[in-house]
């Protein structure tokens, strides 16, 4: 073979993977994923052609009569008008614990996790039966999806997560999310569901995220003593200075309350997804576009779902410290080496999440490291050439990967949390 056709051999292997790629590429195309979105203020809501709706406990249960009809009524009206109307839409349904807790005989929301995981058993049917029978007056079809944090924290969990949505959307299904507290590993966190929204959001590519709940807008403190509602929130930093925000609905029987709404809706917009944050009561105003509620505007682009994931659900397992040198280059988006850790803590395996912290304990940057804890201590400070030399081969390699890494934003707005 001559040095011209070497030079030009065909790598089998290489066109198929392309291929490959391609066709992927080009069935998320066809279903609409790449496109840019047509929701960039508030009154273009109606232009959406896909939108996640998040319902609080509050707005759909109570504990004295489990599951409320009407707001039940009024949810599924809105949705099933616009999904009549040929938008997309995914359900983020809380309630499952407090609608289980009448025909269990409670009076009040368990403390310990075998109670929520035996009410939540029992209310997850209760509000898919309600769903279901009320959906079919539109002729729509409803699909339940269950999800534990643990999902969207392993990758090849929120990957089939992903195709699960996007099959049934395929079929013309309305997906029902839910957390899966029924058999939740560890104990239910709070405001899981609105965080999973935001998620859900960004994984299935949503024009906008509508999470409502009892409150009809995000105030500068509460209303009744003077406080204003807060229409637009364009630079979190600098709008949510000094708010005061509520930490439970006024029903007692959310587990998130405002505080959890705010942190997901500013997941979503720094993931390049506009959110809106208002009452169920006012669902109608909402999907038409009336300056109802704090919008949200997006103040970041799309991201990788896995670096979305990193930064946001990922299961810390331990810290490293950084000099300034490492925080710079991190800064920079540069791989995280040995010389610029100064200290390590936690137990976790080579492969598991961890936080790296500034030296003053400010968090930094989530990665994924390439070693153990119990072999970092004496990598730390040295330079690749010389762990090459001391420890082999196998140690010259970057503790923190650039790909497997995200700097994480600033924590926010001085935000006081009203106990």
């Amino acid at each position: 073979m001559s040095e011209n056709m070497q030079e030009h051999a065909i790598d089998v292997e290489q066109l198929e993977e392309v291929a490959e790629k391609s066709a992927i590429q080009l069935s998320a195309e066809n279903r609409g994923k790449n496109r840019r979105s047509p929701v960039q203020r508030r009154e273009d809501i109606p232009r959406a052609h896909r939108v996640v709706v998040k319902v609080g406990s509050s707005s759909l249960t109570s504990i004295e009569s489990s599951i409320d009809e009407q707001a039940v009524r009024t949810i599924v009206d809105a949705l099933g008008g616009a999904k009549s109307r040929g938008i997309e839409l995914v359900f983020v349904s809380s309630g499952a614990i407090t609608a289980g807790l009448a025909p269990l005989g409670l009076s009040r929301r368990p403390k310990n996790l075998a109670g929520k995981q035996a009410a939540a058993a029992v209310g997850q049917g209760l509000l898919m039966g309600r769903y279901i029978e009320s959906f079919a007056r539109y002729g729509v079809t409803v699909g339940q999806v269950l999800v534990t944090a643990e999902d969207l924290m392993r990758r090849t969990h929120y990957q089939n997560t992903h195709r699960q949505i996007e099959q049934l959307l395929d079929f013309g299904v309305l997906p029902i999310v839910n957390e899966n507290d029924a058999v939740s590993s560890a104990e239910i966190k709070f405001g899981d569901n609105d965080r999973i929204a935001a998620l859900i959001a960004h994984l299935i590519k949503a024009d906008v995220l509508l999470l409502l709940s009892d409150v009809d807008a995000l105030y500068t403190k509460d209303p009744r003593k003077g406080g204003e509602r807060i229409p637009v929130v364009e630079d979190p930093l600098k709008d949510l200075e000094g708010v005061q925000i509520g930490s439970v609905g006024r029903a007692g029987v959310g587990s998130g309350g405002m505080v959890t709404k705010v942190q997901a809706a500013r997941i979503a917009a720094a993931s390049g997804i506009p959110a809106l944050v208002t009452s169920a009561q006012k669902i109608d105003a909402a999907l038409a576009g009336e300056d109802v509620g704090t919008w949200f505007a997006t103040t970041g682009g799309r991201r990788n779902v896995r670096l979305l994931w990193l930064a946001h659900l990922a299961d810390i397992q331990g810290s490293l410290t950084l000099d300034d040198g490492a925080v710079k280059a991190i800064r920079h988006r540069n791989s995280l080496l040995a010389a610029g850790v100064t200290d390590v803590t936690g137990s976790f395996e080579a492969g598991d999440p961890v936080v790296m912290r500034d030296q003053k304990g400010r968090d930094i940057a989530h990665g994924l490291c390439n070693y153990s804890s119990e072999e970092i201590p004496p990598m730390l400070g040295k330079k690749t050439s010389v762990l090459a030399e001391e420890l082999g081969d196998d140690y010259s390699r970057e503790l923190v990967h650039v790909d497997n890494l995200v700097v994480l934003r600033p924590r926010g707005a001085r935000t006081k949390l009203k106990k």
